[in-house]
């Protein structure tokens, strides 16, 4: 007898399914991908993945308990950053 297939979860997401898993566009995170300001990313060939467990940790960058709460990160805009910006 053969084997049952099990699904498995996915530990690659393409920009389309990783974007959907922010809540952002497609279009919003490959903006963050050039500026340097989206989640750590890896090229696969011609592909651009990104791992789950680094997009919920850019995520948890942006974790605040109120509007004054400073945070341990900052996730900047989908925009260049000033030259005198340090990148955290």
């Amino acid at each position: 007898m053969a084997e049952p297939v099990t699904a498995t979860t996915p530990r690659y997401l393409k920009t389309p399914d990783a974007a959907i898993h922010l809540g952002l566009s497609a279009r919003t995170l490959e903006k963050h991908r050039c500026f340097g300001t989206g989640p750590v990313f890896r090229r696969l060939g011609g592909r651009i993945v990104y791992a789950i467990d680094d997009l919920d940790a850019w995520a948890a960058l942006g974790t605040r308990r109120s509007t004054s709460d400073p945070g341990n990160g900052v996730v900047h805009p989908a925009k260049p950053l000033p030259t005198d910006c340090v990148r955290r």
